[in-house]
């Protein structure tokens, strides 16, 4: 990745995470995190991962809410950042603490049973 397409990433992870927060979070009920942006080469497509700490159902409903929103989205994007486009914001659901988390379990069975 090259240095503008991580400081692009860095800086439109930065104002999607103010979006979410300030004007998009009262509708979707959901505690979201954007936890990273990966930009296409050409910067017209920003790969968005979200953590959501709520069930299963609640995180399909608060991905399915965004992806119903994401015109919106792109358009407050657009208004607060400068690049010649505004990319095209695809949502997907970052898995990384459940996996954690479950690897944690298995680890903590383990030790049980050497014990």
């Amino acid at each position: 990745m090259s240095i503008r397409t991580e400081k692009v990433s860095s800086l439109i992870k930065e104002e999607l995470s103010k979006i979410l927060l300030r004007e998009i979070d009262r509708n979707v009920n959901a505690f979201l995190t954007v936890t990273a942006v990966n930009m296409s080469p050409d910067l017209k497509i920003a790969k968005v991962y979200l953590s959501i700490f709520d069930s299963d159902e609640k995180k399909e409903e608060a991905i399915n809410e965004l992806m119903r929103r994401k015109g919106e989205i792109r358009h407050i994007l657009g208004s607060r950042i400068r690049l010649k486009f505004t990319p095209e914001v695809h949502f997907y659901l970052d898995n990384t603490l459940d996996k954690v988390d479950s690897l944690e379990k298995i680890f903590k069975k383990i030790r049980e049973n050497e014990k």
